[in-house]
């Protein structure tokens, strides 16, 4: 027999029954709220994660596919292909949770393994904060944002051993590499608690001393001139001096064999790079405008810069210069983009357009190294001009932004000579992680199935020797 019910428990259940007006508002009160979010932010960060994505396929593979001989165009784009993929499934798997979850100054912790729990009870989508306070964009996309970094970065690296290393030694080396390299830095220079955890002086304290490593340092990298270009620039150096120089390097033709495909890709490339930087905002606001105008003419600058550079020092400006000044344009702005103003850009560009241009003409012939596409000299080079300069041009008397104090509300700087020592000193914790692991990684490669393709299947091109197609029929 059931249980004899009181009038009042009769009462009670006709209110909570399903149904009900009363059960209705009961459930809604103990649900949890979604957040609010703006939907011209989505749609921002929509667009510029897509921007990324177009920026590395089909931009960076035309602008390195160009630049290799025509025999191993298709294994060149099969590396960054391929690498691009097998990156952004191990970023949702365990990279993400590594990166950008609490755990110590180096490493995230588990908590966001195979991209869990990113839903409330209710199967909202929670909130990932921006750099203003009450401000969110849902998690899942700051992942999926987050998510084209870490899938472009390692296929930056590429290009520094182009046509002259395993496919299979590079699918490990991006595994091995993204694991111990990508993701650490990553979360030393961006992790952070958020703007909201900045309420009082010793709410901030405590909020910081849980960020990453580099972060707590005060660094500035809005965009990713340690995380992505530095970081990769020393992994290419260490792999083209433990991998050798290609068969015929100084004494044979290596000369690009599609410059049109190099001009089409760093047009490409610097388009999807406003993705890149100007979706690192996080917002659809003002505020971007400052980031998309900075990266126009930073970039412009860079271009100019080397082409007149290389107009003086080797007698002739060359479509494949101004290429790879745009593109050093881009690399050095990247860091600095959200923190300096128009003329702090344009001086940006035009030492990062000379002086990777130095790097790629004198530096390289001086020390002798065989940097295929020049990964150290556009990335490494034009990162460190960038990071450097970051602190320099920071300055609100160079017409920079200073610092944002979330406590106080207000804008600060302390001195160019403190900035840009606490930049130094992040550009050199990302050279020297890097390079050990990339040394380590490299070496456990050979050893295991070796890094280098053979002699004969080097001067057959590995595009039929790995991969069995050619990439023209003539």
């Amino acid at each position: 027999m059931g249980a004899k019910l009181t009038p009042l428990a009769l009462l009670a259940a006709s209110l909570l029954a399903p149904g009900s007006a009363f059960a209705q508002e009961a459930a809604e009160a103990a649900a949890p709220v979604a957040a609010s979010f703006d939907k011209g932010d989505i749609a921002w960060m929509l667009t510029a994660t897509l921007l990324v994505i177009f920026m590395v396929l089909p931009g960076l593979a035309l602008f390195y596919g160009g630049m290799v001989r025509a025999k191993n165009i298709l294994s060149l784009s099969m590396q960054v292909f391929v690498t691009f993929c097998l990156i952004a499934v191990l970023w949702a798997i365990y990279g993400y949770s590594l990166a950008f979850t609490s755990g110590s100054a180096f490493f995230g912790g588990f908590d966001r393994l195979f991209l869990k729990d990113m839903l409330d009870a209710a199967g909202n989508l929670l909130p990932a904060a921006t750099f203003s306070k009450g401000v969110y964009v849902p998690e899942y996309l700051y992942a999926a944002f987050q998510m084209t970094f870490a899938a472009l970065t390692p296929c930056l690296i590429v290009g520094a051993f182009a046509e002259r290393m395993k496919f299979s030694a590079v699918l490990i080396f991006a595994v091995l590499w993204f694991t111990f390299a990508y993701l650490p830095i990553a979360h030393m220079v961006w992790f952070w608690a958020g703007p909201d955890a900045y309420t009082t002086a010793e709410a901030a304290a405590a909020a910081t001393a849980g960020a990453g490593y580099i972060f707590q340092m005060g660094a500035l990298d809005f965009a990713g001139g340690t995380v992505v270009h530095i970081n990769a620039g020393i992994a290419g150096l260490v792999g083209c001096l433990l991998i050798g120089k290609r068969k015929g390097f100084g004494n044979s033709s290596l000369a690009p064999h599609n410059v049109p495909f190099t001009m089409v890709g760093a047009a490409i490339l610097w388009v999807g790079w406003f993705g890149f930087n100007v979706g690192s905002n996080l917002e659809a606001n003002a505020f971007a405008a400052q980031v998309f105008i900075n990266t126009f003419l930073a970039t412009a600058a860079a271009v100019l810069a080397w082409t007149f550079g290389e107009w003086l020092v080797r007698g002739k400006p060359t479509m494949l210069g101004a290429a790879s000044g745009a593109i050093a344009g881009l690399v050095a702005i990247t860091p600095a983009c959200g923190w300096v103003g128009p003329m702090g850009a344009l001086a940006i560009g035009v030492a990062g357009g000379l002086i990777c241009m130095l790097a790629v003409i004198k530096l390289k012939a001086m020390l002798g190294y065989d940097d295929s596409l020049d990964v150290f000299g556009v990335h490494c080079v034009g990162g460190i001009v960038g990071a450097i300069l970051t602190g320099v041009f920071n300055s609100p008397d160079l017409g920079g932004t200073g610092v944002y104090d979330y406590v106080a509300g207000t804008w600060g700087f302390t001195s160019i000579g403190a900035q840009t020592w606490i930049q130094i000193k992040a550009v050199l914790v990302t050279i020297v992680w890097s390079a050990v692991v990339s040394f380590i990684a490299f070496k456990l490669i050979d050893v295991l199935i070796g890094l280098r393709v053979t002699e004969e299947v080097e001067t057959e091109g590995l595009d039929t020797a790995e991969h069995g197609e050619r990439g023209y029929h003539m």
